[in-house]
């Protein structure tokens, strides 16, 4: 069990750095800027979603009433979808901006933002809501993949002191 739950920690920690087939002086600076662009993509999608999750704050029973008369969330009942939409949207955003368990942020991120355009009816989902849906999709979901790079705290702090353990 503790093997499992170990595998399971670094697969949400791993910032994503391996190892390439790139010169040395070209790996280096390719390897800075993957993580630029991950720190972007964490810092850009981290404040959508934050923002999304005050404004609910701000009218909580505006919310509530949206979730009861407008969106469609699928198989959670309406008050329940409020409260993890908004906890989802305070409390991920942290973790990504820190990269903090950053592939499991993205993940998390990818699901808020699937469950999001999944609740609209589709006649008022605009092709350019459509579009930022998709971006910010594919955004969360190339940190998921690829981690949150050598400038988070899984970069910085957990990858080395778990490499140190081994």
């Amino acid at each position: 069990m503790k093997a499992l739950i170990s595998t399971v920690l670094r697969a949400f920690t791993d910032p994503g750095l391996q190892p390439t087939r790139l010169p040395a002086p070209l790996d280096t600076v390719v390897s800075h800027l993957q993580s630029l662009a991950l720190l972007a993509a964490r810092l850009y999608v981290a404040k959508i979603f934050f923002m999304s999750g005050l404004t609910k704050l701000r009218d909580w029973s505006a919310t509530l009433a949206l979730f009861n008369d407008y969106y469609q969330v699928p198989l959670l009942p309406p008050a329940l979808a409020a409260y993890m939409g908004a906890a989802g949207e305070l409390v991920i955003p942290v973790l990504l901006v820190l990269g903090l368990a950053g592939r499991f942020a993205g993940a998390g991120l990818f699901v808020v933002n699937l469950m999001a355009a999944l609740s609209l009816p589709a006649e008022d989902l605009s092709p350019a809501g459509e579009a930022q849906h998709i971006l910010w999709g594919v955004l969360a979901l190339v940190i998921a993949l690829w981690g949150s790079g050598r400038w988070s705290v899984d970069g910085t702090v957990l990858k080395p002191a778990a490499d140190g353990s081994r």
